[in-house]
């Protein structure tokens, strides 16, 4: 009998998505032929080989207007020509060509929201893009068969301003063991720069995109007050720009980045680090509703980390307390939480016991159970 088949649309290199590398080989490990569709970049690395397909699109433009539009038409015609039972756009920007293909062919398309796309920074601050983005969103939503989203934040939207439920399936690491997608590394070490982590007994570590919204011109500033390390792990919109205040402010010996990090070596780098790094501006909607990967990833590796005092990581945070959650994004505040955590043993000790207790519960292994469901409910 022949799988179902399911393919997955994202804007991203392949590589570095680590929700999609857990969906997909959920999928496929849940009886489906998967397919994973995204772009290859100029400076992309060769495919990284899983259980599930990948397809990589080559692209003439790498971002703006231009690149939407090609990515959004190759798209169309990659769907058009391939057969499919399910098409799952995620997140609003790849979502159009799964609609018209999908009612073309009389298959189920699915939504799954990973943000608020509609009011990230970089597109709430050009009200004309918005609105833009905002009649994509209100076509798409009432044209979809079943949408998925990783906070009830952004079940709330949903249900507000649409009437149209979205399930939650939350972002969970996968459980602490290696497996076939993050095989044991044999390296002791992942350091290739010209730092070296163990050399480090109290590393801090933002993990993620570079982008604005995040803090992080606030958390370089905060670091002349703090006797520690940041090593920063993603690249961004913002990364020659953080790199010149870095100098400006004279934090060479401070700051480190380190660029965009595969999965496997991040994950083992954040094993190592002391203190994990999970900064928004609540002026982003998005970002206020948002439960960012790397929140679950710092508690997965055992870390506390220092959050936003949000919706969804307050209520987590009641839940287990793993993190210190602070209300205002000042130089001044970030400083003196981060000091707090690194020179209180009590605290630190006390949040690092919450972290191996949570995790045995906010894992991978219990949720990818609701998304399974979820697509077999599909008919």
């Amino acid at each position: 009998m022949e799988l179902k088949r399911i393919i997955f649309t994202v804007t991203n290199d392949l590589n570095y998505d680590q929700r999609m590398i857990r969906i997909c080989t959920s999928m496929q490990q849940g009886g489906y032929e998967v397919i994973l569709v995204g772009r290859e970049k100029k400076n992309s690395k060769p495919l990284i080989k899983k259980s599930f397909h990948q397809h990589r699109m080559k692209l003439f433009f790498e971002k703006g207007k231009l690149f939407y539009i090609e990515y959004n038409l190759r798209l169309f015609f990659f769907l058009l020509f391939h057969r499919f039972d399910i098409v799952c756009g995620i997140d609003l920007d790849s979502i159009m060509p799964c609609i018209w293909i999908s009612k073309l062919k009389g298959k189920p398309c699915v939504y799954d929201a990973h943000e608020l796309f509609t009011e990230t920074p970089e597109v709430e601050r050009r009200k004309s893009i918005q609105k833009f983005w905002q009649r994509i969103e209100k076509y798409a939503v009432k044209r979809i068969t079943k949408g998925i989203c990783v906070s009830d934040g952004l079940a709330d939207y949903f249900k507000t301003n649409y009437g149209k439920e979205f399930l939650v399936v939350r972002n969970f690491p996968v459980s602490d063991e290696w497996t076939e997608d993050f095989p044991e590394p044999s390296m002791p070490d992942i350091s290739q720069s010209q730092s070296n982590v163990e050399s480090i007994s109290k590393t801090i570590l933002y993990q993620g995109t570079l982008n604005e919204g995040r803090g992080l011109e606030t958390l370089i500033q905060a670091m002349k007050s703090v006797d520690s390390k940041l090593i920063l792990a993603g690249e961004g919109d913002l990364s020659s720009e953080l790199r010149l205040l870095v100098q400006k402010l004279n934090l060479e010996n401070k700051v480190e980045f380190r660029g965009f990090i595969l999965p496997i070596l991040l994950k083992l780098l954040t094993s190592q680090s002391y203190i994990g790094i999970n900064l928004l501006e609540a002026r982003s909607k998005n970002y206020y509703h948002s439960l960012a990967n790397k929140f679950f990833d710092y508690t997965e590796a055992g870390i506390p980390s220092l959050n936003m005092n949000f919706p969804e990581y307050e209520k987590l945070n009641k839940e287990f307390e793993v993190a210190v959650l602070i209300d205002d994004l000042n130089s001044e505040k970030i400083a003196e939480s981060l000091n707090s955590l690194l020179n209180n043993e009590q605290l630190y000790n006390r949040l690092k016991q919450n972290c191996l207790q949570a995790r045995e519960q906010w894992n991978w292994d219990l949720e990818k159970e609701k998304l399974i469901t979820a697509f077999k409910e599909i008919n």
